[in-house]
């Protein structure tokens, strides 16, 4: 017995062995085979990051396994991702790991996790799918022996989790996507004639051209289908669908045939409860039914059948209708009566240009307000042709009273609509409006709109439209927003293009205005604050405002007052136009700060960073307010703050905004023309102006004129250079240049033309031997550096420099006079002269007595002679 169980248990270890390095043993064959094949049969590059093989995992069976495979298309398709996904399992009987590469490997299950399946069918008819390297004649030129049969798929169960699938066909303008997929399916697959059983689940959109039938409604189905996989052809047998929590049951088969596919296809609600309707809404804007009070009934019935190949779509006949219905939420106060609902979606043809929604009638009463729309969709994968009419109230406070609406925000405001409009997309694309057949009136009342980009909700009092063909006016716009009042009238080039097709709505508006606060339309700090509980860190993010990105518009406005940021413009006036994220500004004026202001510009906000290009022309302004108020100002010049007077300038400026739209002024470059017209000088306000007053003690800094001064500054990098310009101090003259930084760095140099008699000293001396008027005109020029920032200047200043310099210069010039006179007076010894007269003889002895003396003082200096020394033992005559 312990002979016979140790025989056992050696048996069995050596079959776990096996088990265990098995997988070792045929990896490498396995992936072999599977790169074989791809190779062989498909023109896309397909990846893996692990194979394993495991013979535990689904024992006795043996089991393949792809880790993060990801299948790419090649031309025409080149880089995109047909398929990918985590992991996809392939079971087989462990004897099929033993076959040649000659013969096929028989896939017995196949499981496909958290797989991402993208199909495209491109304007051409190329899908991407298409991926076979070989035709069918070319495959018949191989000797069999040469052919590896590959991967067969005799499925008894396969599952797709977790998983996503989407259908792109640009050709016919059909747009499917089933998100949270999770279908199953058990049967024979490997039989000629066999019954599939199937479950799925999955959120599902499509769309067909312009319409969006299901947005992510939830879909189940639980389907048995007959294959019959000889004449490949697979019918529906029994079935349930729900949409949401709407019941579907079909009937029919799809056949794959050369020429195409053929349907045969029907489907209805197996009830008739209105209830039917209510359970078509996504679960995302309305609860549950449970307790809905419903009258009334309501069915889906249609029938889908024809060929479908790159000519024909399948004949469709999808009628939906209900009859004086009504419901009513248990815990809501209103209730909807009277609805009636008459939509049929038909193509009797099977041609795409054939398919039309004819409106009977879908219409609603709440409280006595009756609302009705009827009309046609005609060519609906074309150019769709548009017939409706729309006719009746709506008040929008109601929509909250008899749906349970999760809404980002209450709705008030009552909608009166009575117009018909026919028109067709193509004219709507080609921007041609005049072909836009619409006549009626709407308006909106006591309509407010709170939305999170805002600071304040904006409230509509009236807004009322009067529509003609080609001819849209605006009779009456009254709003309001914070401080902000509207009233506006003018007309709308595309008021439906702009409701149905998305188009940016175009037009030209008169807009008046009490008071306009640019603010009251910026994102608010809300919106930007996202908070943790109570007691927790707030984090802010920097949102930047935008403009609205649907309007194609100019509006020309007057605005008694103006605020943007701490600014206050009276009498503003002037044009701007909207379009593509961009306002661009035209001769807008204000009267500002005493004076006026002309601007010119524009103002993107389409990018990440919001940039500004502008022209500004300031006229007469105030100094001391202007240059506290305008931010950018204030770094014009060091001693704003110190002037009190008016001042022009006009300012040529491009750079980047901040989120508030307010000048980023470390990114400003550009130029400015400053002229000071009028200015009082109060040098306690300037310390630059104190510490110079200070240092240089002749410069009396009260007596600073700065009238009729005028520069150019340049705008580059975060600084701010100034070109040369002069101003005077009593009388002495200072050109002053150089620059300062936006953080208040100072760089200037000034040049002082001073007097020479304010130096003092030695100075006077030498003046004192000069002509009075020459002495008077004498100047000397004193470099001045400064440097520090605007609250803490530090002077260097040089006038020992200027002193030896202007000493030596003094000294020259009565060497050189001394020069002159005793040239002239050379001359005339040596040229002699006549006497006039007896009357000057004694007078020109003299004179010829001093000169004498002096041309011996002369030449003694010239020639380093030097006078003999008096005898004072010697007495005199």
């Amino acid at each position: 017995m312990k002979k016979i169980l140790k025989i056992t248990g050696l048996i069995i270890g050596v079959l776990i062995l096996l088990l265990l390095i098995a997988p070792f043993l045929f990896k490498g064959s396995l992936e072999d085979l599977l790169k074989k094949n791809i190779n062989e049969n498909l023109n896309a590059t397909v990846t893996w990051k692990h194979l394993n093989v495991s013979f535990l995992k689904s024992f006795p069976k043996a089991a393949v396994v792809l880790e993060d495979f990801a299948v790419i298309n090649k031309h025409p398709f080149n880089g995109d991702t047909l398929a990918s996904g985590s992991k996809l399992e392939l079971d087989m009987g462990i004897t099929q790991l033993f076959k040649s590469e000659k013969e096929s490997v028989v896939v017995d299950q196949l499981i496909l996790d958290e797989a991402k399946v993208t199909i495209k069918i491109d304007s051409l008819g190329r899908a991407n799918y298409d991926i076979g390297k070989e035709n069918e004649a070319e495959a018949t030129t191989k000797s069999p022996e040469n052919t590896s049969e590959g991967f067969t798929f005799n499925l008894t169960h396969y599952e797709i989790n977790h998983s996503e699938i989407q259908y792109l066909d640009a050709s016919s303008d059909t747009y499917l996507v089933l998100t949270e997929l999770f279908h199953e399916g058990n049967g024979d697959l490997g039989a000629d004639l066999s019954e599939l059983n199937t479950h799925t689940q999955a959120k599902t959109s499509f769309s067909l051209g312009d319409i969006n039938y299901l947005n992510a409604h939830q879909l189940t189905l639980d389907a048995n289908f007959q294959l019959d996989l000889k004449n490949q052809k697979y019918s529906f047998l029994k079935n349930e669908a729900k949409v949401n929590d709407l019941p579907l049951v079909f009937d029919g088969f799809i056949q794959l045939l050369e020429d195409g596919t053929e349907m045969d296809l029907s489907f209805e609600t197996p009830t008739s409860d209105f209830k039917n309707f209510l359970a078509i809404i996504p679960k995302k804007y309305v609860s549950n039914l449970n307790g809905v009070e419903t009258t009334g009934d309501f069915s889906i019935k249609g029938t889908i059948n024809g060929l479908v190949n790159d000519v024909f779509i399948p004949k469709m006949d999808v009628a939906i209708q209900s009859n004086n219905a009504s419901f009513k939420y248990p815990n809501l106060p209103k209730k909807v009566e009277n609805i009636e609902l008459d939509v049929q979606l038909k193509n009797e043809t099977g041609l795409t240009k054939d398919t039309y929604l004819t409106i009977g009638s879908i219409s609603f009463k709440v409280d006595d307000e009756l609302f009705n729309a009827t009309g046609s969709l005609a060519n609906l994968t074309g150019n769709m042709l548009v017939d409706l009419a729309l006719k009746g109230t709506l008040n929008l406070a109601n929509i909250e009273k008899v749906f349970p609406f999760e809404l980002d925000q209450p709705l008030t405001g009552v909608f009166k609509a009575d117009v018909t409009t026919q028109f067709d997309m193509g004219s709507i694309e080609k921007e041609q409006y005049d072909l836009i057949k619409t006549n009626g009136v709407a308006s909106l009342k006591d309509f407010n709109y709170a939305d999170p980009s805002f600071s304040h909700p904006i409230n509509i009092a009236e807004a009322d439209v009067t529509m003609a063909p080609g001819n849209i006016t605006l009779n009456t716009l009254t709003a309001t927003s914070g401080k902000t009042d509207i009233a506006a009238k003018g007309s709308i080039q595309n008021l439906i293009p702009w409701v149905m097709a998305k188009q940016d709505l175009k037009g030209r508006f008169t807009v008046d205005s009490n008071t306009f606060n640019v603010h009251d339309f910026m994102t608010s700090e809300e919106a930007q604050n996202n908070s943790t509980a109570e007691g927790g860190s707030t984090k802010t993010k920097e949102t930047a405002a935008k403009l609205p990105d649907f309007l194609d518009a100019t509006l020309d406005f007057t605005a008694k007052t103006l605020r943007y940021d701490n600014l206050v413009l009276d009498n503003a006036k002037g044009t701007v136009s909207i379009k593509d994220e961009a306002a661009t500004m035209s001769n807008i004026t204000s009267s500002f700060l005493g004076g006026k202001i002309g601007l010119n510009g524009s103002v993107s906000t389409k990018k990440d960073a919001p940039t500004f290009a502008m022209k500004l022309d300031l006229q007469q302004i105030d100094i001391d307010q202007s240059f506290g108020q305008l931010e950018l100002l204030k770094y014009l010049a060091p001693i704003a703050k110190a002037l009190d007077g008016n001042l022009n300038t006009t300012l040529n400026l491009t750079g980047a905004l901040n989120n508030n739209l307010t000048p980023d002024l470390k990114t400003i470059a550009g130029s400015a023309l400053a002229q000071i017209i009028t200015a009082e000088v109060n040098p306690q306000q300037a310390p630059l102006l104190s510490k110079l007053g200070e240092q240089v003690t002749f410069l009396n800094v009260d007596k600073l004129s700065l009238q009729d001064v005028r520069t150019i500054l340049d705008f580059s990098d975060g600084n701010i250079s100034v070109q040369p310009f002069d101003f005077k101090v009593d009388d002495i003259i200072i050109t002053a240049s150089g620059g300062h930084s936006l953080d208040k760095q100072l760089d200037y140099n000034l040049s002082m033309e001073v007097p020479a008699r304010y130096l003092g000293g030695d100075i006077s001396k030498l003046l004192a031997k000069l002509d009075p008027k020459e002495a008077a005109t004498t100047t000397v020029t004193i470099p001045v550096g400064i440097t520090g920032n605007f609250l803490k200047p530090a002077i260097a200043i040089d006038t020992k420099g200027a002193v030896h310099s202007l000493t030596q210069r003094l000294i020259e010039k009565q060497k050189q006079d001394l020069k002159d006179k005793g040239t002239d007076i050379l001359k005339d010894i040596l040229g002699g002269g006549n006497v006039a007269n007896d009357s000057t003889s004694t007078q020109s002895n003299t004179t010829k007595d001093k000169t004498t003396e002096v041309v011996k003082d002369i030449f003694g200096g010239i020639f380093g002679n030097k006078k003999k020394k008096k005898d004072t033992t010697k007495t005199g005559n």
